[in-house]
């Protein structure tokens, strides 16, 4: 498998790597749930090149994760806004962002904290059963074949 076919691929996990499935691609996506929305931000946040920000940018305003919207006329500047889609990965993000502060964030904690509007507390991200609301790990999933599998996948007859 090639890095520019992960897009052809019948594997989902393929597909999303093919969108978001670079480091630099991460954090802008990262700085965008954490209200960044301007291009020179970006850029000064994540300290990399003009051109890897605006590629990185353009794919994820081509594949419809964010949204380019005009806030200056003179010379046109946009700022950068997640979409529906964009929307969509924040249990993504803070998946990858539980697992490092467990792992990775060191004796201080974890350098962000989270808290839920609603109820006033700070929380870690917790996956659970969309049809039961149990939480689920690893060891509670089992994978079979789904109607887009291709023959053999899973060991599903082919």
């Amino acid at each position: 498998m090639k890095w520019d076919e992960l897009a052809q691929e019948p594997c989902s996990v393929a597909r999303s790597l093919a969108v978001i499935g670079d480091r630099w691609t991460l954090m802008i996506l990262r700085d965008a749930f954490l209200g960044v929305r301007r291009f020179e931000v970006f850029q000064a946040r994540l300290g990399i090149s003009r051109s890897i920000v605006t590629e990185r940018l353009n794919t994820l305003v081509a594949e419809g994760v964010l949204e380019r919207r005009p806030y200056q006329d003179r010379p046109i500047r946009h700022e950068y806004h997640l979409t529906d889609k964009g929307l969509d990965l924040h249990p993504v993000i803070m998946a990858i962002v539980d697992w490092g502060d467990r792992h990775y964030a060191g004796e201080a904690g974890p350098p962000i904290l989270r808290r839920h509007k609603a109820c006033g507390c700070d929380f870690h991200a917790v996956q659970v059963c969309s049809e039961c609301g149990e939480p689920v790990t690893a060891r509670d999933v089992e994978a079979r074949p789904g109607l887009g599998a291709r023959a053999g996948a899973l060991g599903s007859p082919g």
